[in-house]
């Protein structure tokens, strides 16, 4: 197994500064505005754009949730990995909010699918984006596609992309895995 380093630290906190931008150049005052990570990797990102978006821009109103999804999955009790649940936080209503997800990688689209469908529980979005800081551009099972994109990658065959956090992982910094 060989890894290969895409992203330094020092590129990612670039990234997550012209995603903030973005950000603010489309939803201005966050006044009808809320970010939502995908649980569990998605969070990371969401935590740090926010924070960014708050220290460093001054945008103080910002409505911040995670979002579990994994029954809410198509392949849901169809493998033999049990999959385990994670915490959803949202202690806010969508209800004719324009909601952002925010996911570390678009893969085959399944699990912003799965999130399309959860956020329902929690009422009727007025406009829904993703954010994601890989795409995976050429693996897509549905046709979904990201308004934000930090790095488009092409990984082909069994090749993995693994997105590593400070919080989490030690260290910011993402790689493609070959088998």
């Amino acid at each position: 197994m060989s890894q290969k380093r895409l992203l330094s630290d020092t590129e990612i906190h670039i990234i997550l500064h012209r995603l903030a931008c973005q950000l603010l150049e489309n939803h201005l005052d966050f006044s009808n505005t809320v970010l939502i990570g995908i649980q569990p990797r998605g969070i990371y990102l969401a935590n740090r754009l926010a924070k960014l978006l708050q220290q460093d821009y001054k945008v103080h109103n910002i409505k911040l949730g995670s979002l579990d999804i994994t029954f809410y999955r198509d392949d849901f009790r169809r493998g033999d990995k049990i999959l385990a649940a994670n915490q959803t936080k949202i202690d806010f209503l969508v209800e004719n909010k324009k909601v952002v997800f925010v996911d570390d990688v678009l893969y085959t689209g399944r699990s912003i699918r799965a999130a399309l469908t959860a956020v329902q529980s929690f009422g009727r979005p007025k406009e829904i984006e993703l954010l994601t800081l890989i795409d995976r551009r050429f693996s897509r099972h549905l046709p979904i596609q990201p308004n934000y994109r930090g790095r488009q990658v092409d990984a082909i065959n069994e090749e993995k992309v693994k997105v590593m956090w400070k919080e989490n992982d030690g260290e910011d910094a993402v790689y493609l895995v070959s088998r």
